[in-house]
């Protein structure tokens, strides 16, 4: 007979040796620092919250739309739909509006243009030698990058390093050629003239840096905008935009321009990551609908007071014509730049299909003898 007892008062004890006691202590502060990211994430993704609708039915029924292009206004109702925002068309050779889609809201105090103030600041730096796009900026300690990546990605860490080395009084300079802070049409009715600040915002909010980033403290209308891309597409000429209003206007139509800009050496420069934005970069969606002709742009995507804007202004050069083509857009998560890109795109391959670029071809190239100063 087994006399043991069948319980033991002996303790056993599992013991670690250092090695494992390192890595159970690697372990565990690893899975707080997940839990700290997700925390993080989960508070950043549901802190900001929109109230402006994404989508707007009839708002453009007061639209004036006798002077305009009959194809270019099709399309771009079409390519719109019901989303909140505009779309304005231009020719960048003379300066007329093609169509303008929601008058009100095209004519506008506008918005915070987001990353496409990224174009001028971007037109700034090339004209004054500060870099040219294949210069690397060091962002970070071992992160670089140079103007067609940061162009193409709307990297905000390279246009902030941009911004500090141009510092405000050239930046505000620069905006002022380019036209932002004036109107951009000849006596358009109604239309408003953004806002630009006269002095630099504080240090404690950003900067110069997150000006030329983000367009913190800017107000640009698209008008603005397309009269800038409009100079890029042209080769550097700044016209005042016309919206005729009845076919007569439009047949006694006569180009006016407001200032030649010396920016011709810097637009080839430019002109890489805009492309680039459109073929791997944050436009790319507006490949999925067209891809026939050449389109360089540049999006923009930033919220202010529970509304998010979504910014896509672009053109295309071809032999048979040329165009310039602004989409704003405004409201809650679904509105954002890549979206404002898809919708152009929409719009470019109407223009297309409709044979737009096409019959242009039998227009004369040379407007010379018409321009007005």
């Amino acid at each position: 007979m087994n006399t043991r007892p069948l319980t033991s008062n002996r303790s056993h004890s599992i013991s670690e040796n250092a090695r494992a006691r390192r890595r159970i202590s690697r372990l565990r502060q690893r899975r707080r620092a997940s839990s700290a990211t997700s925390a993080r994430l989960h508070r950043r993704r549901y802190h900001e919250r929109f109230f402006t609708s994404s989508y707007s039915n009839d708002t453009f029924s007061d639209d004036i739309t006798e002077g305009e292009d009959a194809t270019v206004r099709a399309a771009a109702v079409e390519a719109l739909g019901n989303m909140n925002g505009t779309v304005v068309a231009m020719d960048p050779n003379t300066g007329r509006i093609l169509t303008m889609v929601n008058q009100k809201l095209a004519l506008s105090a506008g918005a915070q243009p987001c990353s496409t103030i990224k174009v001028p600041v971007a037109l700034a730096a090339l004209s004054e030698g500060i870099v040219t796009k294949d210069t690397p900026v060091q962002i970070s300690r071992r992160y670089s990058l140079n103007m067609t990546t940061a162009l193409a990605h709307s990297n905000n860490a390279y246009f902030e390093a941009l911004g500090r080395r141009l510092g405000f009084e050239r930046v505000h300079r620069y905006s002022q050629m380019f036209g932002l802070g004036e109107l951009a049409g000849y006596q358009i009715q109604g239309e408003h003239r953004g806002i630009y600040p006269t002095t630099e915002i504080p240090q404690s909010l950003g900067g110069v840096g997150r000006m030329c980033s983000y367009g913190e403290g800017i107000s640009m209308t698209p008008l603005q905008l397309g009269a800038l891309v409009s100079a890029v597409a042209n080769g550097g000429t700044l016209y005042y935009l016309q919206h005729p209003e009845d076919p007569q206007a439009a047949a006694d139509f006569q180009p006016r321009v407001k200032r030649v800009l010396k920016i011709d050496r810097a637009i080839p420069e430019l002109a890489d990551g805009l492309s680039g934005a459109t073929h791997y970069g944050t436009a790319r969606r507006l490949r999925m609908d067209f891809s026939e002709e050449e389109v360089l742009g540049k999006t923009g995507t930033c919220s202010h007071a529970g509304t998010r804007f979504g910014w896509f202004a672009s053109y295309v050069n071809t032999d048979a014509g040329d165009i310039v083509i602004v989409v704003f857009l405004r409201g809650g998560r679904p509105t954002f730049g890549p979206k404002a890109a898809q919708l152009a795109g929409k719009m470019y391959q109407n223009l297309y299909q409709h044979s737009f670029f096409a019959a242009k071809a039998t227009l004369p190239k040379s407007l010379d003898e018409k321009i007005q100063p």
